[in-house]
């Protein structure tokens, strides 16, 4: 872009647009931002800021506020996204419980609250006081038997069905958008693409209450990656307050980087694990000043959740635990036993559940997305009431897992034959038989694994807010504990075996199966969302399990090259492609000897590109060209005949342009000359007043030879964020490559459709 100062018109001439005039430089929706320009447009402004700031007192405080306005939205999001995610904590406790009671003191407390405050609570009976009462007993009163038991099946299944449809029915009718993950549209957004809407307050609204309504409802899914979503809508509401953020598009998504580093903050209490999650997974664009800012939005969210203290331990999260053992090199083997199956399930979960999105998308299936949320829904909670490890929230599924078996834990996983002779510290037990209660839970462990594979499969992509970082957790804690149990039974039944001599002798705590669990998780949550540096800290954040770190790194590096062995992609960007998205992943390597002038359109036997002329068009020939065309932008040459390259003008900078000339320059009419030059034109006496448009063009489009190699020229787009690039041999405009084209011939070389690229 060229300043201001270097296009004043002659005579009379007006070049009115040395004055802005509404939403120049702004983009359309589904269209791609042009980060060069942004970047551009940031600089000027500093400069001017800069500049301005040494003629006054008032200026210079206005400078300091410029400055200081990107740590007081990093402030704002930390302190509305911590708080939400606390509401919504508190919020899901009460409703999930209020599927099986309710409490008589005060309605508004879940069971566990209930309990707390009753002084007729036994240590042996912890989870019972006559404050809370199940459905069975405050209807027809009774608490044991048949009648009891169908009752409160019946009233779990309503509950959990009425809360989905409630939920189905907000999203449908109020905030789209507000369904899914949200992660793969984030990362979109971040990598230069326009989706209005989708981080709007209606979605922020709707998203919020309907993540509680869906995690309640007893659905295979978390409030994870959604909390995301919500507080990057928190980040676009904040930055639109502050003109430095809310008029350039890439300063916007540095603030909405940041806002995913707190959305993982508070989603898993782990500030470090979310700024490396928004560094290696989320973030395209992602400068050292951003990653300070993430840092501080991360800090301040985590201090607001601590503050709020939804689980009441004092922590940040649902999983804390310690493990009174260490780990032995002998138990590196397990681990990456649950590295290899959290690699296999990641594979697996992603080729099933895109096959079975694009069925949705294909197929009649997608017209009803409400009954298909109702027939899940109702699957669910069928399937799930009847076992104990599914019939509670996947979190305190995955809580009950991580635990380590203390002398006060009354959990069935925790049923082990105690030695009578036994005079140990309480929290050094040794390792034990297991008891019956040890292989009825792993019966049932093994039956809600298999049913948790299969119905995340159906349930992640619907028209719901879905979050897979618990349910994908959930999947690898089930397996690890139960090999932690297996591992530890077998250290106690042959202590005399080699692997076992030297490091777990009789009587000694060898094993912790939770540590099993807690490995499994990663792998799993690793093997479907390709983590490695941000997955290992949010473990050790999320668990406090900080000596774990080897066995959790073993665990994520081998997950990720075995699902990497059947397939690069991600669960996130397997959803970006399926949408047809143009996200043009860093991750990707073009290995592929094409050239330029393979890729750019016009091709052979296509009509000739559609161009500008620097000053021989009149108004109505632009106008023409944009009404037949639906290019996001035009080439300016010289002339038809010589085709040398002067700059590139946008579609929508024209219109714009055109409509207030129309409305603001008296003169100008259909057949009036437009001109990009320094100096209008030689014209007859008698002709109406030219329009100079020099201010819109731009005069350093991106340009390269026809014979430069598609590698460079995909790494251009790549890492400067082009729109689009004009292909020159000898200053002579040939032909235009946009990212779309580069997409397309990317989806081709790789064997797949091309024309899955949907959006430009």
């Amino acid at each position: 872009m060229v300043n201001a100062g270097d296009m004043n018109g002659s005579g009379n001439l007006m070049d009115f647009l040395d004055e802005p005039f509404p939403d120049v430089g702004t983009y359309e929706d589904f269209h791609t931002i042009d980060w060069l320009r942004e970047k551009s447009r940031d600089t000027d402004r500093h400069r001017k800021i800069t500049s301005k700031s040494k003629e006054s007192i008032w200026e210079f405080i206005k400078s300091l506020l410029d400055a200081w306005s990107g740590w007081v939205v990093m402030l704002l999001i930390g302190l509305l996204a911590g708080t939400l995610a606390g509401v919504i904590d508190l919020a899901v406790d009460w409703m999930t419980d209020l599927k099986e009671g309710v409490c008589l003191s005060a309605f508004w407390y879940s069971h566990e609250q209930c309990c707390w405050t009753s002084n007729e609570t036994t240590f042996d009976d912890r989870d019972k006081c006559p404050q809370w009462q199940k459905w069975s007993e405050l209807l027809v009163s009774q608490s044991e038997g048949a009648s009891a038991y169908i009752l409160n099946y019946f009233l779990y299944i309503m509950w959990a069905l009425c809360f989905a449809f409630l939920a189905v029915s907000l999203v449908r009718v109020f905030a789209p958008y507000a369904c899914g993950s949200g992660i793969p549209e984030i990362k979109t957004i971040l990598s230069g693409f326009i989706i209005r809407g989708y981080l709007g307050k209606w979605t922020l609204l709707i998203k919020t209450v309907t993540l509680v309504l869906v995690v309640s409802s007893g659905l295979s899914l978390g409030k994870e990656g959604p909390l995301v979503h919500v507080a990057c809508c928190c980040g676009n509401f904040f930055s639109s307050l502050f003109s430095k953020y809310s008029k350039n598009e890439g300063k916007r998504r540095e603030v909405l980087s940041a806002a995913a580093a707190a959305g993982v903050s508070v989603a898993f209490g782990a500030p470090i694990g979310g700024v490396l999650f928004s560094l290696e997974e989320v973030s395209y664009y992602f400068p050292l000043k951003t990653l300070w800012r993430s840092f501080f939005a991360a800090l301040v969210a985590a201090f607001t959740l601590r503050s709020i203290n939804p689980f009441g331990n004092s922590r940040l999260v649902l999983f804390y635990v310690e493990y009174h053992t260490p780990w032995y090199m002998a138990e590196l083997f397990p681990f990456i036993l649950l590295g290899v199956f959290g690699g296999l399930w990641g594979t697996l979960f992603i080729r099933c559940n895109i096959a079975w999105c694009r069925r949705r998308k294909t197929t009649r299936l997608g017209k009803y997305p409400v009954l298909e949320v109702i027939v899940i829904t109702a699957i669910t909670a069928i399937i799930a009431y009847p076992n104990p490890y599914t019939r509670r929230s996947t979190s305190e599924l995955i809580s009950e897992l991580f635990n380590d078996c203390g002398a006060l834990e009354s959990s069935q996983l925790c049923d082990y034959i105690n030695d009578p002779n036994m005079t140990r510290p309480v929290d050094d037990i040794p390792d034990r038989p297991a008891g019956p209660g040890v292989y009825t839970a792993m019966w049932q462990l093994a039956l809600a694994l298999v049913f948790k594979i299969v119905i995340t499969i159906f349930t992640f992509g619907m028209k719901i807010p879905s979050g897979l970082f618990i349910p994908s957790m959930a999947v690898g804690a089930m397996a690890g504990r139960m090999v932690g149990i297996g591992v530890e039974q077998l250290a106690y039944h042959h202590h005399d075996w080699i692997i076992f001599r030297n490091w777990c002798r009789p009587g000694a705590d060898c094993v912790t199966p939770g540590l099993y669990a807690m490995v499994g998780a990663a792998a799993c949550l690793g093997g479907v969302t390709r983590m490695t540096v941000s997955l290992v800290v949010i473990m050790f954040e999320l668990t406090g399990g900080l000596e774990y770190i080897v066995p959790l790194m073993a665990a994520a590096v081998t997950s990720k090259w075995v699902a990497d062995a059947f397939g690069k992609e991600g669960i996130y960007e397997a959803h970006i492609h399926l949408n047809g998205y143009p996200f043009l992943d860093v991750k990707d390597e073009f290995t592929h000897r094409t050239l330029a002038t393979d890729v750019m359109r016009p091709r052979r036997g296509e009509a000739a590109l559609s161009v500008l002329t620097q000053d021989s068009m009149t108004v109505e020939d632009v106008e023409t060209l944009i009404k037949e065309t639906d290019y996001n932008g035009f080439p300016v040459v010289v002339s038809k005949d010589s085709e040398r390259l002067i700059g590139f003008a946008q579609r929508r900078e024209l219109i714009l342009a055109i409509k207030n000339a129309r409305q603001r320059q008296d003169g100008v009419v259909s057949n009036s000359i437009v001109y990009f030059t320094e100096d209008p034109p030689e014209l007859p006496p008698n002709s109406p007043h030219p329009l100079k448009l020099r201010r819109i063009l731009n005069l350093s489009p991106f340009t390269v030879t026809d014979h430069t190699p598609m590698e460079t020229v995909v790494d251009i787009f790549r890492k400067l964020g082009l729109r689009q690039c004009l292909v020159t041999r000898s200053g002579r405009l040939l032909g235009i490559i946009t990212k779309k084209d580069v997409l397309r011939h990317m989806a081709q070389m790789a064997n797949q459709d091309p024309e899955s690229i949907m959006f430009n």
